[in-house]
């Protein structure tokens, strides 16, 4: 496997979760990569010339880049190590999910692939992170749940918490502090027009109102 930065790797990381958004076989902006990294397009073009060189993905001028299938891999591995690292930092060391992010973004970097699957052994092969994200096995391979935002329910409704589209820690510290967190039980009891927010019955008993950008944000798997 050819040697790169870090700094490449997040790159590659960044493309590919946009990538995820797209079609098959669809350019990713320099403008949405630029974006994604808070940097200027003119250091995206350098960089991906860069990773062009390297094989590490196609760049095409005015259109943007897809990923190689070497690329791809770096990428999957790199969410691998990040999406584990989270879970021992929640499971085995009492963070909270909404702490995790930052701390697994510097280990995720660490190399040793012996150290990974150890890590995963360790875990007991957990298939998906504390946010609910799917983690790739060591083959890039994923395990996809069948969820929906809670805002497609309609009254009457119910499901299980399963994820989260938003990750910064304010929202998920919000989340914690209205217990909805994974595996929260909620029923749908009333839809408000006006500002499309809802109630919600929360497990057996109590009533909650959410609002619309928590209910656009919020992964449900239904019951």
């Amino acid at each position: 496997m050819v040697s790169i930065s870090s700094t490449e790797e997040n790159y590659l990381k960044a493309i590919y979760k946009l990538s995820e958004k797209l079609t098959d076989n669809q350019f990713v902006s320099t403008n949405s990569i630029a974006d994604a990294m808070s940097t200027r397009a003119a250091s995206v073009t350098d960089m991906i010339k860069r990773l062009a060189d390297k094989k590490l993905l196609k760049y095409t001028p005015y259109k943007g880049v897809i990923l190689s299938k070497e690329g791809r891999s770096i990428a999957t591995n790199l969410l691998r190590k990040h999406r584990l690292w989270e879970v021992f930092l929640v499971e085995k060391l009492d963070f909270t999910w909404a702490e995790v992010h930052p701390i697994a973004e510097q280990l995720e970097h660490i190399r040793s692939p012996e150290l990974i699957d150890r890590l995963d052994e360790y875990l007991g092969k957990p298939k998906f992170d504390p946010h609910g994200d799917p983690i790739p096995d060591k083959n890039g391979q994923f395990r996809y749940k069948s969820e929906e935002l809670l805002s497609d329910l309609q009254v009457g409704e119910s499901g299980i918490v399963v994820g989260v589209k938003m990750h910064s820690p304010q929202f998920l510290e919000f989340l914690d502090s209205k217990k909805l967190v994974l595996g929260a039980a909620i029923k749908v009891t009333e839809l408000i027009e006006f500002d499309h927010s809802m109630m919600i019955q929360l497990g057996e008993k109590e009533s909650l109102s959410v609002s619309s950008k928590v209910s656009n944000n919020l992964y449900i798997q239904r019951k």
